[in-house]
């Protein structure tokens, strides 16, 4: 099996670990980005090849996916950033992964599923945590009741935020909420509803958001009406609620200048002793039109730590020649138990 593939965001907090993982697992990735000496530097202390180009740069962009069958691509933030490696992957043949939980990318990519079919390319996005437990969880939900027309998915995770997370969640600020009725994507305020959860341990209050499953659980289950939620603490839940008032502000030249400033401020993620003492948890629950219903919980390692580890799983099978080409989400290229062929996942049913 070949070990090289193009890691490009290498240097970001998530893309350093997966290239640090991917080392671990005896893969060989050409790391790159933008900056030469941030990217040579990381390749010197792995061991590794390695480009520096901007994805402004169509040629440099089209001259090293030639080298290469699959690119792992890093760099968020992903509303920003697919469209360019995405547009190169469908000229030069070369299969595209990333890491993204947007939902607005997942649509933008699903509508060129013919275009990836005839250029024999698999458009994957979010092969980490944003949303291969989720997706993996909403098709074991449908399998449990195939005529399942409602379905709810909702997360809590432990363990701190990287900079590029807050960044991203910064950049869609000014962006309404979403949930799906009756196939369709149907805008609503932000933190629209508040419901319990019960991960396992009691009721959490979480709050809805338009997770990329919206997009990914639609097209794996076909169950028509879908709402996604997160746990987080009320301070959050209020901001979240504000930009229903402030998002115009917030989403101005000048207030998403300051939130980015905010943002580049931060940490750049969480040590490794946090990331080994953090987890996540999901839940899930589907219904159908008499009533029945069935639910599934799911633990995970750290968010991260799942993400570097799940995304190289998925190289892995693309590089040995697994990679159905057309739009595809997770569990729809790899089944319903993929996920639990990660180390520390574990599910339950209820």
């Amino acid at each position: 099996m070949p070990s090289t593939f193009l890691l490009y965001g290498a240097t970001g907090y998530t893309g350093s670990l997966t290239a640090r993982t991917a080392v671990q697992r005896g893969l060989k990735p050409v790391l790159a980005g933008r900056n030469p000496a941030k990217v040579g530097a990381l390749a010197a202390e792995l061991g590794l090849e390695w480009r520096a180009f901007s994805l402004e740069d169509a040629e440099a962009l089209d001259r090293v996916l030639r080298e290469t069958a699959v690119v792992l691509h890093c760099a968020g933030p992903y509303s920003r950033t697919y469209k360019p490696m995405a547009d190169a992957c469908l000229r030069t043949g070369t299969h595209y992964l990333d890491l993204t939980g947007e939902l607005m990318e997942h649509e933008a990519l699903a509508a060129r599923d013919a275009e990836a079919k005839a250029a024999g390319v698999m458009l994957l996005p979010s092969v980490g945590f944003d949303v291969v437990p989720s997706d993996c969880l909403a098709v074991h939900l449908k399998r449990r009741l195939p005529t399942a027309t409602r379905l709810t998915l909702a997360f809590q995770a432990f363990g701190g935020s990287s900079r590029g997370t807050m960044i991203s969640a910064f950049d869609a600020v000014d962006r309404p909420g979403m949930v799906r009725r009756d196939g369709r994507l149907v805008p609503v305020p932000a933190a629209w509803k508040t419901r319990p959860v019960d991960f396992g341990q009691g009721p959490v209050a979480c709050t809805t958001l338009p997770w990329g499953d919206l997009a990914t659980a639609y097209r794996s289950t076909g169950i028509p009406n879908i709402e996604t939620y997160i746990a987080l603490p009320a301070s959050q839940r209020l901001v979240m609620k504000s930009a229903r008032y402030l998002g115009w502000l917030l989403g101005s030249k000048p207030g998403k200048a300051a939130l980015m400033r905010m943002a580049r401020a931060l940490p750049a993620g969480p040590s490794d002793t946090e990331r080994a003492g953090g987890h996540s948890l999901l839940w899930g629950e589907a219904i159908d039109d008499a009533g029945k219903r069935v639910e599934c919980r799911m633990l995970t390692p750290h968010t991260y730590t799942f993400t570097a580890i799940a995304s190289l799983v998925v190289v892995e099978r693309v590089l040995a020649g697994d990679a159905p080409f057309g739009y595809q989400t997770p569990a729809k290229a790899y089944g319903a138990d993929f996920a639990l062929g990660i180390a520390g996942v574990t599910r339950t049913d209820g």
